[in-house]
């Protein structure tokens, strides 16, 4: 093996980076060039059937790093991906109302979806970055980070249900007022060229497509704050808190369809997901102070993360069976009251 790709890059060897990127690679081109060749809604069926595939990935790629790694890294890694998952239904609920706000059809949903996740791929990994450096600094910070954990958790189990308005987003506002924004979709694409009523030139502008882009990119950045503290809280290795985050993102476009049919009968998944969080928290300081700074067992991490999660999710099918989905509380607003209103369109080539 060349010597470059057994050095360090952020305490992992480069060649175990390269798998990772090489999977992940290889995963969005099946996307990009198999499943997202024509427009067309996914149905449940599929959906369930696509995100077992990712799932299915998501745990061949743990076997693995258990074998190479060791059982602490493996187990760190499942429950890094469960929690990331388990809080990725929630984000579910979110780009629900995005898309129901801008009046995006299911068949341009997944395109939105693919390009959004690509883009998170990237942000996460600044995040990530910027929180290793942050603890290889300062240890302290994770403290910071488990208190965060506790009293999110805390304020998640008394939280009421009060849907967000995407209309108040300053993304929205900035681009609506900033730019053209064209009244309706064209099809799966971002920006069109449109002509201009006073001028009469050819000009650029953003379809609503872009606007769902843009806010679902900007709730995943808020969602973030949550998710990487708590893989942080369970271990500062970078490559196991990066990997097991952009897994469980990986699947999450293909797990939407699914999930958004029924995202009611996951109601009160919240308050597990809020024990999660302060179990998580709480056992930062747990192994400082009353362990004496031993590392806490992983293997008791992975397990109370696994029955909480089940749980919360046994109970909402349980409790909400036989209720009929409602209806999402935003109204369908194709493009919003400032979009710029343009004739005559002319698609980018």
């Amino acid at each position: 093996m060349p010597e470059f790709l057994i050095a360090d890059w952020l305490g992992t060897p480069v060649w175990f980076w390269a798998v990772f990127l090489i999977i992940v690679v290889a995963l969005t081109a099946f996307d990009l060039g198999f499943l997202n060749k024509e427009d067309k809604e996914l149905g449940i069926a599929e959906s369930l059937k696509l995100s077992a595939f990712y799932i299915g990935c998501a745990m061949l790629f743990g076997v693995w790093v258990w074998f190479e790694r060791g059982a602490q890294s493996g187990m760190e890694y499942y429950t890094g991906f469960f929690i990331e998952k388990a809080l990725s239904i929630d984000n579910v609920f979110v780009i629900s109302l995005i898309f129901t706000y801008f009046s995006i059809p299911p068949k341009y949903q997944y395109r939105a979806l693919l390009w959004g996740i690509m883009a998170v791929i990237v942000l996460r990994g600044l995040m990530i970055a910027g929180g290793a450096a942050l603890l290889a600094e300062a240890y302290w910070v994770l403290y910071l980070f488990a208190a965060f954990l506790i009293v999110t958790g805390i304020k998640m189990s008394f939280a009421g249900d009060e849907p967000m308005d995407v209309g108040k987003n300053p993304a929205v506002r900035w681009i609506s007022t900033h730019m053209r924004v064209t009244p309706e979709l064209h099809g799966q694409k971002f920006l069109v060229k449109v002509k201009d009523e006073k001028t009469g030139k050819v000009v650029r502008a953003a379809t609503p497509l872009l606007l769902a882009l843009v806010v679902i990119n900007i709730a995943d950045l808020v969602f973030a704050v949550d998710s990487v503290p708590a893989i942080f809280a369970i271990t500062t290795d970078t490559f196991i808190v990066y990997t097991s985050n952009i897994f469980a993102i990986l699947g999450l476009r293909a797990l939407y369809f699914a999930l958004a049919a029924m995202i009611h009968r996951f109601h009160y998944l919240k308050y597990a997901l809020a024990a999660v969080l302060v179990f998580i928290g709480s056992k930062i300081f747990v192994a400082d102070f009353v362990l004496g700074g031993d590392k806490f067992p992983a293997w008791i991490s992975l397990a109370v993360t696994f029955a909480l999660i089940t749980a919360g999710i046994l109970y909402s099918l349980w409790k909400t069976r036989g209720e009929e989905e409602e209806e999402w509380p935003a109204e369908p607003n194709a493009g919003g009251q400032n979009f710029t209103t343009n004739t005559q369109q002319e698609n980018l080539t």
